[in-house]
């Protein structure tokens, strides 16, 4: 994997090879002092967390799943959107990347072709309106070309929609580049 290539989020990068979910092992390493921007990204997650406790799917070494932990220590007004704004960059991202439209479903869902492409999952501590550690979790199907059958027709990826495969790292790096951006001018 190349370096990330951002001042602070993801410099301290975690690559597991497998792990129940990223999101619960990230806020496990916050516990024990994680510092601000740790990135954690997982070849394979067994038990993703998707929205209201859902089950994420994924296949070994074909997706991107990773969290990323974040200290603002800023008004929760400056945050607000900060879901839907995860979506967007997403989307630029790919759009920028390959020229391909994706779509959001609110607040945190994106969308290709009426199909589901990924999810974000952004759990928040707040004290006295201050946040104080926010934890992000992303999903995005990038090589899977098989879904379970409960999922097969609402689920896609970006290599079953286009025919190839794609480099999960160069997307990860392009989405945190963007991420880390737009994330310093809203705290």
């Amino acid at each position: 994997m190349n370096k990330i290539d951002t001042k602070f989020i993801g410099k301290n990068l975690i690559i597991l090879e497998e792990v129940d979910s990223t999101q619960k092992y990230i806020k496990e390493k916050a516990k024990h002092g994680a510092e601000d921007g740790l990135v954690v990204i997982a070849n394979n997650q067994t038990a993703g967390i998707g929205t209201n406790g859902r089950i994420w799917y994924t296949k070994k070494n074909e997706n991107l799943t990773f969290s990323m932990l974040l200290k603002p220590n800023c008004n929760v007004k400056n945050i607000e959107n900060l879901s839907i704004e995860v979506a967007k960059i997403i989307v630029y991202v790919i759009d920028k990347m390959y020229g391909y439209k994706l779509d959001i479903k609110y607040p945190n869902d994106v969308i290709l072709n009426g199909k589901k492409l990924g999810g974000i999952l952004t759990e928040t501590i707040v004290n006295n309106e201050i946040v104080k550690q926010i934890v992000i979790g992303i999903g995005l199907d990038i090589n899977q070309e098989e879904f379970g059958e409960e999922i097969k027709d609402i689920a896609t990826s970006l290599k079953k929609e286009f025919g190839k495969d794609f480099d999960k790292f160069e997307i990860l790096n392009e989405f945190l580049k963007e991420f880390e951006n737009r994330y310093l001018k809203m705290i």
